[in-house]
């Protein structure tokens, strides 16, 4: 089955079909239509040329992150690497200007050092663990028990007169005193208050970030909730990470050749969010100006355009349940390759662990509680080492590990990226998202993931051909760790690879260390990936002790042990809850680089290569001030704010003071003109 696309010619309105087998074969042939032209052109490739954020294996630049999680298939020397930085991130350590390593207490000592005295404080409070503070609810949850008091006598109290509630009950009797406060006694009789408790924690396995990281710390951050500030940290590694100069690649482009897609799946539900609001009054306490705009699911965009990126170029925020990352990045996907956009930034961050929110999956029997957890091992206390193996996917298993991330990739067309001399960590050419159709339940699976799965391998096969399908490529499921997804995902993945001649296909699951981080959890999936492009290791799933009886496994290699081999080709697997079904196919940098020469030439990927010199420079200074703690978020409030009236427009174009190059107005129609 060929996958095809079509493309709207601004002439005159016809459609051209071009075959995702052909597109890559007649690449010299066709021009590219970009904002100036009105020729129909061949789809852009969209390249993947920064990648940044944060998750429970700590920060994603410099693929740390990723490396946490394959720790045990290193060597000596990128262990210890790895836990410089996680030093750094945790504020256990860091090192100055000129490589001196500090511990935390500011006393200078060696690298190796800090990777003895810190092993253990960062392998136990990285990855999913027991919560701990400060996370809400870590110990305990603040709640209210409602309680009918019979008073035997009056009683007789005293307090301010601003604490007095706005409706007074008729039988108080209030007296003014000294200092603005009041008396108040109430009669004997029946009395209805509100007597403050702590509700035990039923779950206590989580994956937040790295004990000691605080993204808040690293910027002028004002009463932003958690979410946000997560967002600054991981948009800025991923603008770090890139090695480009933001305001050279903006100077290169029109305002609207910029886009940004960025979300969440549950909003802000904290204290500085939709959490706080909806709490004020039950609490006592009251709502502030900033928790209701602050706490809408398309902030992170928002906060990325207005504060990062300086963008006035397109801008959205799809919510798609656990597949929201993959919604957004097929939204970029599909303006590259149209040329509608050059550079879009892509990302999502989720911070579902409030007490509501963890107590709301618990109910519905999603997450892995402490019960459930004793009774699967049949023992009676849990310690942090069994709250380590909470997530289990494709084994027996009880349920998901509620985790946090904060992930974003900037993506390119790729002449833009050979032009910039940009990295080039890998490519998207296609995302598929399919609804499950009619439905018994709307949080039980059905056939949308079958539709996706085997569209993003059909169209991979039709690049890469049926060797490098059944032989070089993998599966990042989606992988929850609960009964039900067990069997129907592997039922997905089992019958795909059937269809497709795939005898053993390999399975992260990478949820087994970093947890759900609900719509986070397809951008962990991505980084992780290019992560194994860059190492050579597929990540085991530590946690599968034995696969459960009712995982479909014929076709599967579900491997407890990382693996050692080099892969052309990932497919990132999401089963959104309510139906939300996607799968990407993600293409390593080297097959990447095939492409990019079947396109452009021999002589183009030389001169991209001569560039890319100065950007692996800058990269690798930026990874290197990051591991030593000194993190740059870029945050700029109140910069070059435009309201209007600086703008020159005329009837072909609009000027923007502080923007290289105007924004036009001519748009393609591909209608023709009413006669």
């Amino acid at each position: 089955m060929l996958s095809c696309r079509h493309y709207l010619c601004a002439e005159d309105g016809s459609t051209l079909v071009l075959c995702v087998a052909s597109i890559f074969k007649i690449a010299g042939s066709l021009k590219r239509r970009d904002s100036k032209s009105e020729d129909c052109g061949l789809s852009q490739l969209p390249v993947i040329v920064g990648l940044g954020g944060v998750n429970a294996a700590g920060r994603t630049s410099g693929h740390q992150a990723f490396r946490r999680t394959v720790f045990n298939a290193l060597s000596t020397e990128q262990q210890d690497d790895t836990l410089l930085g996680l030093a750094s991130l945790m504020a256990l350590a860091h090192r100055d200007e000129q490589g001196q390593w500090y511990d935390h207490e500011g006393t200078p000592c060696s690298a190796q050092d800090i990777v003895t005295r810190y092993r253990d404080d960062i392998m136990n409070h990285t990855l999913i663990r027991c919560i701990e503070p400060p996370a809400p609810g870590a110990e305990g949850i603040t709640a209210n028990s409602r309680a009918h008091l019979e008073l035997s006598a009056p009683v007789t109290f005293t307090l301010k007169r601003r604490e007095l509630p706005e409706q007074i009950p008729a039988h108080w009797q209030v007296t003014e005193l000294e200092d603005r406060r009041v008396e108040v006694t109430v009669p004997a009789g029946p009395m209805e208050v509100l007597l403050p408790d702590v509700r035990q924690t039923l779950v206590h396995s989580s994956a937040q970030l790295p004990r000691g990281f605080d993204p808040s710390t690293f910027y002028r951050s004002v009463h932003h909730p958690r979410a946000l500030s997560m967002t600054i940290f991981g948009a800025s590694d991923c603008l770090g990470q890139s090695g480009l100069d933001w305001e050279s690649v903006v100077d290169r482009l029109a305002p609207d050749e910029i886009g940004v897609y960025a979300s969440n799946s549950t909003g802000q539900l904290d204290q500085q969010g939709w959490g706080g609001l909806l709490q004020s009054y039950v609490t006592g306490n009251r709502a502030t100006s900033k928790q209701m705009p602050l706490g809408y699911g398309q902030m992170p965009a928002d906060f990325l355009n207005a504060y990062v990126l300086g963008s006035v170029g397109v801008t959205g925020a799809m919510q798609g349940a656990c597949a929201t990352f993959l919604y957004n990045l097929r939204l970029a996907v599909d303006d590259i390759m149209a040329g509608r956009r050059r550079v879009v930034m892509v990302g999502t961050c989720d911070t579902p662990l409030t007490p509501e929110v963890v107590e709301g999956f618990r109910v519905m029997s999603a997450l892995a509680d402490d019960n459930s957890l004793k009774t699967l091992d049949a023992l009676e206390l849990l310690t942090n080492e069994d709250y380590q193996r909470a997530c289990r996917p494709f084994a027996r298993n009880c349920g998901f590990t509620i985790g946090e991330a904060a992930q974003f990739i900037l993506l390119m067309d790729d002449s833009l990226a050979l032009e910039l001399g940009a990295e080039i960590y890998g490519s998207v050419p296609g995302v598929f998202v399919n609804a499950d159709g009619w439905k018994k339940s709307i949080s039980a699976p059905g056939i949308g993931n079958y539709l996706t799965l085997a569209r993003s391998v059909s169209l991979a096969r039709d690049i890469l051909g049926d060797e490098a399908i059944r032989t070089r490529s993998y599966v990042h499921a989606h992988g929850t760790s609960t009964p039900k997804n067990r069997e129907t995902e592997s039922h997905v993945l089992h019958q795909v690879a059937k269809a497709f001649n795939i005898e053993s296909w390999p399975i992260a699951a990478i949820k087994a260390y970093i947890g759900h981080s609900q719509g986070s959890a397809a951008g962990d999936q991505i980084v992780s990936a290019l992560g194994s492009f860059a190492h050579g290791i597929v990540p085991g799933i530590e946690t599968l002790d034995e696969v459960a009886d009712d995982v479909y496994g014929d076709h599967l290699l579900l491997s407890q042990k990382h693996l050692t081999r080099e892969m052309d080709v990932a497919f990132i697997n999401a089963k959104g809850f309510g139906g939300n079904n996607a799968t990407a196919p993600l293409l390593s940098p080297a097959v990447t680089e095939k492409l990019l020469r079947q396109r452009h030439g021999d002589q183009a990927i030389e001169d991209w290569k001569a560039r890319r010199e100065q950007t692996r420079a800058a990269s690798a200074a930026f990874n290197e001030r990051s591991q030593s703690g000194s993190f740059e978020p870029q945050y700029r409030f109140g910069h070059n704010v435009l309201e209007g009236p600086e703008l020159t427009i005329t009837d072909t174009e609009i000027h923007i003071p502080g923007y290289a190059h105007p924004i036009s107005l001519s748009v393609n129609n591909p209608f023709g003109r009413v006669e």
